[in-house]
């Protein structure tokens, strides 16, 4: 196998499983453009023409086979119920050598794992988080996997090198013709904004809902203009679940003055001013961040023009003050946003290819000023890792990571200095997920880093009582209590590829040893 080093120093394979691959040569030097998948032809809809269904009839009625791919969204999240269901009457029927691609996996689909070990499923292209993110790090999948941001996922699809036979979509509510959204019935979950390039460019969409409604279901997030076969069951999942670990505000010290500095930076940074706008997060510190830069405006008098998210409370409840005028959302993070959602005017559904296909021609993310985001570790040279831990474990997927950075004017990472006595600054991040030309500042407890590309902010900063320094600085005052960590005990064997959102290689993620 031969490899090039592509422009984070990275060595990427030339092809891996009979696919050329095409290493990263920066986060913008893509021109874009994007060649748009030309879908198969569409049977006519006919009048009287039945799409209700069970699940086995909409698999059939799909002409699903081997080796074909099929997708789910995870609005849900680990309280989902559509993707075990599908696939364990899809195992049932005998189907096996699938390519399953999710918006994204968590710790409910554990039961996955058994499919992969029977040859169901062979090979995911989607984030995984969890039980199958570990499953897949000790070599448990046949194939190489494929992380994708929100966006690449969207332009992978829209540009044809995802191509989804059957994309299996949640809807908290649907008709028998198959109009569909996530805002009404009882597993209401909000927008279908994941599913959306699914029921545009797959060669078949069945719907499955637990709320069958009458013609027309109004409003509607897909229509019925895209739909096959309409499947209704007991529960899709359990909305409850949606909030989790890692949507909920932090509660620790450390990671409040985390919060408190990076509003702070934000705010002396000239970006906080009527008309800006901002990203938000799920993690427990961009919660924190919100509830406080909210304040801050309620304080100075400052109007965002919009937010963009993942949404929680926090962000609606600035809206309701009258402190932002429009809330873009791609998901909710908390049951609370839902109503917001179903009822507010200018709080409106974003799907993937709008929010950060890069080759679309709206990309929101570039409209945005500042966004602030976790990670799992940052290197001297501004590189992040959101995918694996220090360890090598595959556990979490990229999520809009890389697309909030490349998009917006400031883009900040929000991180403990160290976890579990394991240091979060490395000279080099085990694994690759965003680049560091597109990262402006990393924000820790023991104090603040600015990426030296940023003169700007560096000029800016310089009369701040904020605690300015640098990542070499952080590194080795972290290490004095942390001590230097030993590398990953990694296998030579590549499981899965890390796309940067244009398509090309960031970089790979290698089989631990057990």
């Amino acid at each position: 196998m031969e490899f090039v080093k592509n422009a984070v120093g990275r060595m990427i394979p030339g092809e891996i499983e009979g696919q050329e691959l095409k290493p990263f040569a920066g986060a913008f030097t893509d021109d874009g453009g994007g060649r748009k998948r030309v879908a198969p032809p569409i049977p006519v809809s006919k009048p009287g023409q039945m799409k209700i269904c069970s699940i086995r009839e909409a698999i059939e009625r799909s002409g699903l086979k081997d080796g074909m791919t099929i997708s789910f969204h995870h609005h849900l999240r680990d309280g989902d119920y559509v993707v075990n269901m599908v696939t364990d009457e899809i195992a049932r029927m005998g189907i096996k050598g699938l390519t399953i691609a999710p918006s994204a996996l968590f710790p409910c689909h554990k039961p996955l794992i058994e499919h992969i070990k029977k040859g169901v499923i062979t090979k995911i292209e989607g984030s995984m988080n969890g039980p199958i993110g570990n499953y897949v790090s000790h070599g448990g999948l046949p194939k190489v996997a494929v992380l994708r941001t929100h966006g690449g996922r969207a332009r992978a699809i829209e540009d044809g090198d995802l191509h989804i036979n059957v994309a299996f979509l949640a809807a908290s509510s649907s008709d028998d013709y198959g109009n569909a959204n996530g805002v009404d019935g009882p597993s209401a979950f909000g927008p279908m904004a994941y599913g959306y390039a699914d029921a545009m460019f797959a060669d078949s969409v069945v719907i499955i809902t637990d709320n069958l409604v009458p013609y027309p279901c109004a409003p509607y997030s897909i229509p019925a203009t895209h739909v096959d076969s309409v499947v209704v069951v007991n529960r899709i999942g359990d909305p409850e679940k949606i909030v989790s670990g890692t949507t909920r505000i932090t509660r620790s010290p450390t990671r409040l003055l985390i919060a408190k500095y990076a509003a702070q930076f934000i705010r002396e940074s000239g970006y906080m001013k009527n008309g800006f706008s901002f990203q938000t997060g799920a993690g427990g510190i961009s919660l924190a961040v919100t509830k406080i830069l909210g304040e801050f405006m309620e304080r100075d008098g400052i109007k965002a023009g919009f937010i963009n998210g993942g949404l929680s409370t926090f962000a609606v409840k600035l809206f309701r003050k009258g402190l932002v005028g429009v809330l873009y959302d791609g998901q909710v993070f908390d049951r609370g946003v839902i109503e917001s959602f179903r009822n507010d005017i200018k709080h409106i559904e974003t799907p993937m290819t709008m929010y950060a296909n890069y080759h679309s021609k709206g990309c929101l993310v570039n409209k945005l000023d500042v966004g602030f985001l976790g990670a799992t570790e940052v290197d001297v040279d501004f590189n992040v890792n959101c995918n694996t831990h220090s360890d090598g474990l595959l556990l979490h997927g990229i999520g809009g990571h890389t697309d909030v950075c490349a998009g917006c004017s400031l883009a900040l990472i929000t991180i403990p200095s160290y976890r579990k006595r394991i240091p979060v600054i490395r000279e080099k991040v085990t694994t690759v997920t965003t680049p560091g030309e597109t990262v402006d500042a990393i924000i820790t407890e023991r104090g603040i880093a600015i990426n030296p590309q940023r003169e700007d902010l560096i000029y800016r900063m310089k009369n701040s009582n904020l605690p300015i320094t640098t990542l070499e600085e952080l590194k080795e005052r972290v290490e004095k209590i942390t001590g230097i960590p030993e590398p990953p005990r990694l296998k030579d064997r590549i499981i899965a590829l890390i796309e940067y959102r244009d398509g090309t290689i960031l970089d790979v993620v290698r089989e631990v040893e057990k």
